[in-house]
């Protein structure tokens, strides 16, 4: 049992023969323990460094086993000193994990949790990823980066390699830019669906409809994430999808023109969102085209409205039931 205060089996049996014969030689001692007289001077050594023998003072050059209250009470009173220092590290490591949490649920909201910075994001939509089950839905407007897209491929593979289907829209404007209708056409080629719309919904990222990512700050998704799993708020963000989904063209067809207007999907929108008051910049944002393109689209209007100015081209517009 003394093996829990640092002793060897071999020291304690020295120990214990010293103890019951004090007058006993080393030899005695080896061979009351069954050991040579080697190995018993080990052991003796082991015994002075823990203090439980001592040179005998009535026999030169022997040693005496010290008494268990004195040398054993020392050893436990060590051993409880490191358990107390010990005890002591393991509440001040609780109380940083109680920290580390605390500081966590402060990033949280009623609705979810907040993520910080573009690899807490990764790293959530990995998770994501790997616990679908059934689908992975994608709303993505605006300019596509291509380091964006290769950043998702090994993501979506994973996807794709268990079964999990996957819908992905993107704005019309993106029909225009190469390194998105590849990626769009190598979703297409897993079985994924690819659609294209004007406008389309918020970036979100819904997965098996009980779990969703959407940035915190809609005009800078790289500042951060809310991860959501309030029902409410999910029921939201899968209506919007549906409704830009069932309305959108998918990738590959061709959106025709409004028979009646000769306007494109595009060109009706784009009334509609400077109707309401909007800037070109502002407008272009959330059709995911510049303002030059704006511009672009709304002479081509002026010039079929025959408008000498904006203000015209609404009114006419207006009269002729296109807004």
């Amino acid at each position: 049992m003394l093996e829990v205060l640092g002793l060897t089996a071999g020291a304690t049996a020295v120990y214990q023969v010293m103890l019951d014969h004090p007058a006993y030689s080393v030899d005695e001692i080896a061979s009351d323990c069954g050991m040579s007289p080697a190995e018993a001077h080990e052991h003796l050594d082991e015994l002075s460094r823990l203090t439980l023998v001592r040179a005998s003072a009535e026999r030169p050059g022997e040693m005496r086993a010290v008494s268990p209250d004195i040398g054993l009470a020392d050893m436990l009173a060590a051993q409880e000193a490191e358990l107390a220092s010990r005890q002591a590290a393991l509440a001040a490591s609780r109380a940083a994990v109680t920290r580390m949490v605390a500081d966590r649920a402060e990033h949280r909201t009623a609705h979810g949790e907040r993520l910080l910075g573009l690899d807490a994001i990764h790293v959530r939509l990995e998770r994501m990823g790997r616990s679908a089950t059934t689908e992975v839905l994608a709303s993505q407007p605006g300019e596509q980066r291509p380091e964006d897209l290769a950043a998702s491929r090994p993501a979506d593979a994973e996807v794709f390699a268990r079964g999990i289907g996957m819908r992905t829209l993107y704005q019309d404007s993106t029909r225009n830019q190469p390194h998105v209708e590849t990626y769009a056409h190598w979703l297409l080629s897993h079985g994924g669906e690819v659609r294209t719309a004007p406008s389309i919904p918020p970036r979100m990222v819904v997965v098996d409809r009980t779990q969703a990512l959407i940035p915190i700050d809609p005009e800078d998704n790289r500042k951060g994430a809310l991860h959501v799993t309030e029902p409410g708020i999910l029921a939201a963000l899968l209506d919007l999808f549906e409704q830009a989904w069932n309305t959108a063209v998918p990738l590959g067809a061709t959106r025709p023109e409004d028979p009646r207007t000769g306007l494109s999907a595009t060109e009706r929108e784009l009334l509609r969102l400077l109707g309401s008051g909007l800037t070109d910049d502002a407008a272009g944002q959330r059709l995911g085209i510049s303002s030059r393109t704006v511009g672009r689209h709304m002479s081509s209007i002026m010039e079929r409205l025959g408008a000498s100015s904006r203000f015209e081209a609404g009114i006419k517009a207006a009269h002729r039931g296109w807004l």
